[in-house]
């Protein structure tokens, strides 16, 4: 774990600036790895407009969506590193990718690039069902797999994604074999396990929850360690498989060299935004969205775990991205 341990470390022991004081003066610029609209730019947005009323300062969004985080990362690493340029994006840049490219394959190193600012929000994948599978439960659909190995089929949104991840940590902790089908996106996998296509996807459930109230998906677990309160009557996945957790998680980066004391302002404004009730009224709960570890240190522990995690599934599986 060398490269976790050394993004601990970066975010915690650069030597010491003073130039907060006057941060910022300008605007922002916050990049974000998604295309406008999905959640990571709707949460960096809503962040977004508060940190500008906070300092007084314009705010500015811009969405380099595509090519596996890359296009983003190219922007922000290259940066000055004044704390006037960040990046937004899943945690999964710096706990997943990594691991699923060969060593000098990705545009960017995630310990030399880049710095931890702030962890905002985590949202538990859900299981998700089509109803022509004829089960009711986590544990039903468990003995279903194990009774037809390799016939239940699962969507992703691409190799490496985030749903492959989950249904891969599903697999081995429930003792599964399942085929996964990988499309373009998590939206085209979901329509076809809505459509009876394919049998199920593990995915962050904002997306879905229209089509589970309506009826026609069917919402078998959250990947958390307990029940969510807005869905109370929706067992989570742990229940039935001891330990499972898998989340989609989002935070603020910035280019590695960025003075700590600007660092540390921005993780500080960020953590009162979280903390605010009605902020997580507006855009937290109705998403099922969960607030992420405030500190730095416990948001680069946060990382340090979801590391090490994923790169023993992404290990067991022999998974890797030319």
């Amino acid at each position: 774990m060398r490269l976790v341990g050394a993004v601990l470390l970066l975010s915690v022991l650069l030597p010491a600036a003073s130039q907060a004081q006057s941060y910022p003066n300008r605007t922002v610029t916050i990049v974000v790895t998604s295309a406008a609209g999905g959640l990571t730019d709707v949460l960096t947005r809503a962040v977004g407009q508060r940190l500008s009323q906070m300092w007084g300062q314009g705010v500015v969004i811009e969405n380099k969506g595509g090519a596996g985080h890359t296009f983003a990362a190219a922007a922000v690493k290259s940066a000055p590193a004044d704390g006037y340029t960040l990046l937004a994006t899943e945690t999964g840049m710096f706990t997943m990718q990594p691991f699923l490219h060969a060593k000098g394959k990705l545009n960017y190193d995630p310990v030399s690039d880049f710095l931890p600012v702030a962890g905002y929000a985590s949202i538990p994948m859900a299981l998700l069902v089509s109803p022509t599978v004829p089960v009711k439960s986590v544990g039903e659909l468990i003995a279903l797999g194990k009774e037809k190995p390799g016939t239940l089929s699962y969507g992703t949104a691409g190799l490496g994604t985030a749903p492959h991840m989950g249904a891969l940590l599903y697999e081995s902790m429930a003792g599964l074999k399942l085929t996964p089908i990988h499309y373009r996106g998590a939206s085209p996998a979901l329509n076809d396990v809505i459509a009876g296509h394919i049998n199920m996807i593990i995915m962050g459930p904002s997306i879905a929850l229209p089509t589970v109230r309506a009826g026609k998906l069917n919402m078998l677990g959250f990947g958390s360690l307990k029940r969510m309160p807005q869905f109370p009557e929706v067992p989570a996945i742990a229940e039935t498989v001891p330990g499972y957790d898998a989340s989609v998680s989002f935070g603020l980066f910035a280019p590695a060299g960025t003075p700590p004391d600007i660092v540390a302002k921005v993780n500080a404004d960020v953590q009162k935004i979280i903390a605010d009730p009605d902020f997580r009224a507006r855009f937290l709960e109705p998403q099922v969205v969960q607030p992420l570890p405030g500190p730095r240190d416990a948001f680069s522990a946060y990382l340090q775990a979801e590391a090490a995690k994923w790169s023993k599934v992404i290990g067991e599986a022999k998974l890797q991205i030319e």
